[in-house]
Order: C-alpha cells, then structure tokens, then sequence
C-alpha cells in the first residue's frame, strides 16, 4: 500500500545554466508542492500505513527549511552566495543547483534518513520512502526514486556540503538536527 502526503513552501533561487534566460539569470520563486510516497506491506494498530501528523513531524522539519528561503548552489560564484547569505534570514545552500529535480532528490535524501531514523510509534511495519514528487508549477514537475540519491551524475549530496540559515535552524527545534540526522554519514 503506497500513502502520499502533500507538502507545501514558497521559495526562491536562480537555476545557472539552464536555456531560458529568466531562470538562468535572475532570481525567482516558485510555489512548490512536495509529495512524499511512502510504501508499506503492513498496517499500524490504527489500520494505517502511519498517521499523517507523525509522516509531518518526521519529514516535515526539513521540506518547511526551504519555505520563504533563497535556495544558493554552493558553487555559484561567491559575491553571489556571500551577498544572499548576508541579505537574507532564511536561506539553504546546496551542493547542486536548486532544481525542481534536485530539490526532489534532496528530499528524498532525507526523507529516507529521517525515516530510517525515527523509531515505530504505533505499531507501523516496515515503511519504505518510495518516492518524492516536487512540482515546481502547476504543469510540471519532478519524481526522484531511491537510486537517484547515489547517482553520481545527478551531483553528489553529502551532509557535510548543506548549510543553513541560522533562521532556518531555528524552527527545527534542535539547530543540531541535520547533522544528528546524518551522524555517522559525516
């Protein structure tokens, strides 16, 4: 049995090298839709493959980091991602350019971390992350699967190469979060 939860921010960015100008070369924002797919084979005391609000507390801490954020490509040039960092409260700077189809894998990434992570609360069986969709507009979007995460040609996502804004880690709870998260990753 496979549940989706839908998720939602607001964000902005630039995505260097793609064909159309405006993207390419200027800062915008998109309101994006998040779907997190999960798949189980069991169901929890509930008769649920898992209570939304506990999918939300699990996944949702990270996909809300990006809401009312500048996502920053840490390999832009650097007076640009020095001068977003200064500039702005919220902002998350990746190792890959700001895609709708990275951001799908970034996602994702974590998502299966925080899933292998967080420990049964009533009665769920195995729970697999099966995919995240990232709808970037209302008529397109990008899916990303498991093997997409070590999919060299994709970019590589190490934990160690993710900042964020102090004002991101600050509605974590635990600014530590991320990095707890991917502890023996490091």
């Amino acid at each position: 049995m496979i549940i989706r939860k839908l998720f939602r921010f607001e964000n902005a960015h630039i995505a260097r090298d793609c064909l159309t100008k405006r993207c390419a070369l200027s800062i915008h924002g998109h309101s994006y839709r998040v779907e997190v797919l999960l798949e189980a084979n069991a169901l929890d005391r509930a008769g649920m493959v898992m209570d939304f609000s506990r999918l939300k507390e699990i996944v949702g801490w990270f996909i809300d980091s990006f809401d009312h954020s500048i996502a920053i490509n840490s390999h832009d040039e650097s007076a640009y991602v020095e001068a977003m960092k200064a500039y702005s409260y919220r902002w998350v700077l990746l190792p890959v350019n700001p895609s709708a189809e990275q951001f799908a894998r970034v996602i994702l990434w974590v998502a299966i971390a925080a899933f292998g992570a967080a420990k049964a609360a009533n009665g769920e069986g195995a729970i697999a992350v099966k995919s995240v969709i990232v709808h970037e507009t209302e008529t397109g979007y990008a899916e990303a699967y498991p093997a997409d995460i070590t999919n060299a040609q994709m970019g590589e996502l190490l934990p160690s190469s993710f900042q964020f804004s102090v004002g991101v880690r600050a509605d974590w709870g635990d600014p530590a979060r991320f990095e707890k998260l991917f502890a023996n990753d490091q």
